[in-house]
């Protein structure tokens, strides 16, 4: 039996909340529903998605790789749906994107991906920079559209912003690290373990601030702009690191296993969205990309 596009929905769903409850309460459907349609998902693909334990549901490294996938089928139905909806004729033009380091490969891709099917007359230049010179290539108009960290984006009377994603940070650790059983992790609880800090974007400064705000000084055994890096390095045992969510990924490059966990207290999160210049009349281009980004987070909320 062929599986359905409302098993792969189901199956995106765990994955994205990590629990079939989380999941059937999302999609506000019975657990039953959800672990059924997992299960047949399993059957017809002879492979095993999720591994199961007391604590949820971790997803496996075919799982993983199956996740890609059908997030990509869902899409391409979304925009499939959206061709026969009685669009616009064909766009053409150019369209100037800047991307921060964080989310170049998270956020945008998918949403890049789109935009090309879409409007395949379309222009694209990108560039990748850090947030404070892209809010000035954004102010010059020298860029149309932003997707970036805005967390802390610094001139907001002249620029205009929509969140796309809120992550929040958790802890990153090798398999079978002490923390990985403990059934609260604090704050506290990290400040003796060596700290892989990723120094991209805002990630280093809000690290810093989070457990500067408990006395503690971290003890940082390794800094690096390269998020594989991180995962290698926690992976390895190198030491655990206090990442946003949205970059996690249970698998290194070499195959080695993270484990990720939530810890109590006030975290910063990480919002993730697009900007342009305020008061700006934005071409046809823009403003198309800006409704292809936020279809892409309305798919996303529904999954």
């Amino acid at each position: 039996m062929a599986f359905t596009l409302r098993q792969l929905q189901f199956f995106v769903a765990v994955a994205d909340q990590g629990s079939v409850s989380r999941a059937a309460q999302k999609l506000s459907i019975s657990q039953s529903s959800v672990t059924e349609a997992i299960k047949e998902l399993e059957s017809d693909l002879g492979v095993e998605l999720f591994e199961r334990h007391s604590r949820g549901l971790n997803i496996t490294h075919k799982g993983h790789q199956f996740l890609r996938h059908a997030t990509k089928i869902l899409s391409d139905v979304s925009d499939a749906r959206r061709t026969f909806l009685g669009e616009q004729e064909q766009t053409t033009g150019q369209l100037q994107l800047g991307v921060t380091s964080l989310v170049a490969g998270y956020v945008l891709s998918d949403i890049l991906a789109r935009y090309r099917r879409a409007y395949p007359g379309v222009d694209i230049t990108a560039i990748e920079d850090n947030g404070d010179y892209l809010e000035h290539l954004l102010v010059g108009g020298k860029l149309d559209v932003a997707v970036m960290v805005i967390s802390n984006l610094r001139d907001r009377t002249a620029l205009q912003s929509e969140i796309l994603e809120v992550s929040a940070y958790r802890l990153w650790m090798p398999l079978g690290h002490r923390l990985t059983g403990a059934d609260i992790i604090g704050v506290g609880d990290i400040v003796s373990e060596p700290l892989i800090m990723l120094t991209i974007d805002e990630i280093e400064e809000n690290t810093g601030k989070l457990l500067a705000a408990i006395g503690a000084r971290p003890h940082v055994a390794f800094r690096t702009r390269s998020v594989e890096a991180v995962r290698s390095l926690v992976a390895t045992g190198a030491g655990v690191a206090l990442l946003p969510d949205l970059i996690y990924r249970p698998w290194s490059l070499e195959g080695d296993r993270i484990e990720s966990r939530d810890v109590s207290g006030s975290l910063p999160v990480v919002q993730v969205g697009m900007v342009w210049r305020r008061g700006s009349g934005l071409a046809q281009p823009a403003r198309d990309f800006i409704g292809i980004a936020q279809s892409q987070r309305t798919v996303r909320q529904r999954q």
